[in-house]
């Protein structure tokens, strides 16, 4: 069984309405392979397409937004948008480590993700016809822009 990383996104988040890309790479050694990058997708199909290639492989599969930036300085905007939010994260991990080792919190969450503990049924797949669909939509969305 392989990763999927996404975004744990609130239910009224502008991103959840952006296509969504899935980036595939190996799981152990980054020189193994090039990675592979699919899409764009609605993002339900691309969490369910990401979650079906992944249960049977050794894979990684991170699913994200596709920002559409128009410009320099909407591309600038969002770089500096993803450098906060990377210190921040740093700084939230660094406080964590004032309160102590959460070694053993993180082996149990392991121990119930092994043992299928309250695991949610994946997706169905989407067909391809749904897909295709949703091409049209994330089109639509793209000319709108």
């Amino acid at each position: 069984m392989g990763a999927l990383v996404t975004l744990d996104l609130p239910d009224d988040s502008p991103l959840l309405t952006l296509p969504w890309i899935i980036t595939f790479g190996p799981l152990a050694d980054p020189a193994e392979w090039e990675p592979v990058v699919c899409g764009p997708y609605e993002r339900p199909h691309a969490l369910a397409l990401a979650e079906a290639v992944v249960a049977d492989e050794q894979f990684m599969a991170v699913v994200e937004p596709l920002v559409p930036a128009l410009s320099p300085g909407e591309i600038r905007q969002e770089i500096a948008a993803s450098q906060l939010a990377a210190a921040d994260e740093e700084a939230r991990i660094e406080a964590a480590d004032l309160y102590g080792d959460f070694d053993d919190v993180l082996d149990e969450q392991e121990d119930e993700a092994v043992a299928g503990v309250d695991r949610p049924q994946p997706p169905p797949v989407p067909t391809e016809v749904q897909v295709r669909a949703g091409f049209g939509r994330i089109a639509g969305l793209l000319r709108g822009r």
